[in-house]
């Protein structure tokens, strides 16, 4: 079977959630079947497996309507793009499109790297549910990412096609899953995310006003304007660490001396970070949202977005040793039912029931 793997959502430099998706499943499909990438940019050969290319136009170019005509030169079996606006008009192949989340229905502000005309559209497609359904139902299936999203999707009727679950994962370090030493009294938080307003990182900066003591660690990039937002809100002597962008191994290095991986949101397509910090037997102190309960399953505490003193309270409860303990051997467990080899196998599946229909 000649798959193709859309890669063009690559981001260069350092993977986004959806170009980190994209490598890990590629990297492990082609581990199965063999795979051609399309990408529109040769740098982004740097992050992704060794594995024959193709250069097409980018998803944002004007051409993207027409991206098909370039994509049946290769002659394949079937198409899987880790997006849902890939441009299929004269397709000659089965086409899979993928669906993170429905976040940008309730938060619809386009990423602020985007052109002026494509922000516009982005506000409009957002505007109402149609735009999505005539894009899905052009596809022969759906990926999601979780079963929230599957439920999501059934919900508002955005497809008649079926609609298969490949979760996302995470790249784990060597020392990931192994037993971990008693971190109850670590006094080590970690928030990896962005600042964004639905990611309510005010309610983590403010619950330090009720544990003395603790250091959170800001692990993502941020702006000047974010960062003295939240010193204002801490209290004078919040122990407040903003890596601004930490490396991989910077991150995994604190993840693993952590009491606790944290987040606020109250909006999420999955959570990396939360498998993240399970592999290393790290307890997660989470929003309680449906999609947080899915993955963090019984390794999770769970408390009001709304509320820092439930948060303070969650994260305290972890100073005894034997519910910390507790928590992370469940962590282990967890974290174990996500892996990039185990999606990419489901996507195989897929891929084969689709290219038999072709007989």
């Amino acid at each position: 079977m000649k798959i193709v793997v859309d890669c063009r959502y690559i981001r260069l430099g350092r993977h986004d959630g959806i170009s980190r998706y994209t490598a890990g499943i590629v990297t492990e499909l082609g581990q199965l079947n063999p795979v051609t990438m399309l990408v529109s940019d040769l740098r982004q050969l740097e992050m992704l497996p060794e594995l024959p290319y193709q250069l097409v136009s980018a998803p944002t170019s004007p051409l993207e309507p027409l991206v098909a005509r370039q994509v049946n030169r290769l002659q394949p079996d079937v198409v899987f793009t880790p997006m849902q606006t890939m441009g299929s008009f004269g397709r000659r192949y089965r086409l899979v499109l993928t669906v993170h989340d429905l976040i940008y229905y309730r938060h619809p502000a386009p990423p602020p790297e985007f052109a002026a005309w494509l922000r516009l559209i982005w506000r409009l497609y957002h505007l109402t549910w149609w735009p999505q359904r005539l894009l899905l139902n052009r596809a022969d299936a759906v990926v999601a990412v979780s079963e929230t999203t599957r439920r999501l999707l059934s919900e508002h009727q955005l497809t008649r096609r079926p609609v298969t679950v490949v979760p996302n994962a995470a790249e784990l370090s060597p020392a990931a899953g192994q037993p971990s030493p008693d971190r109850s009294r670590a006094r080590s938080l970690v928030y990896m995310g962005t600042f964004m307003t639905y990611k309510n990182v005010e309610t983590l900066v403010t619950a330090l006003r009720l544990l003395p003591g603790y250091r959170l660690h800001l692990m993502s990039r941020v702006s000047d304007a974010d960062r003295s937002r939240l010193q204002g809100l801490a209290p004078p002597d919040a122990d407040l660490v903003f890596h601004d962008g930490a490396t991989d191994e910077t991150y995994h290095r604190t993840l693993a001396g952590a009491q606790a991986l944290v987040s606020a949101s109250r909006d999420e397509g999955f959570g990396i970070p939360l498998v993240e910090a399970m592999a290393h037997g790290t307890p997660v102190v989470v929003s309680d949202i449906e999609i947080f309960r899915e993955i963090g399953g019984p390794a999770a505490v769970f408390a009001d977005p709304d509320d820092p003193a439930t948060f303070a309270a969650a994260i305290r409860g972890l100073e005894d040793a034997t519910e910390w303990n507790r928590r992370s051997t469940a962590a282990l467990a967890q974290a174990g039912r996500y892996s990039w080899h185990r999606s990419a196998q489901t996507l195989l599946d897929l891929c084969r029931r689709l290219g038999g229909e072709d007989g």
